[in-house]
């Protein structure tokens, strides 16, 4: 998501910045992610992030 952003930030991707925050702290091992919160991102913000990329290969 970084890299794309780099490249190309008009594309609108909702939280982007969020997604590339907790790819940070999981990589890294930080202790700060619980799995309640992985687990709520699963199901409230994945579908939406399916939906958008959906759109931006349609476009």
């Amino acid at each position: 998501m970084s890299r794309i952003l780099r490249k190309d930030d008009t594309l609108s991707i909702s939280s982007s910045r969020k997604l590339v925050d907790l790819r940070n702290r999981v990589i890294h091992g930080y202790d700060t992610v619980s799995d309640e919160t992985i687990w709520g991102i699963v199901f409230r913000h994945l579908p939406v992030l399916k939906i958008e990329v959906q759109n931006l290969l349609n476009e």
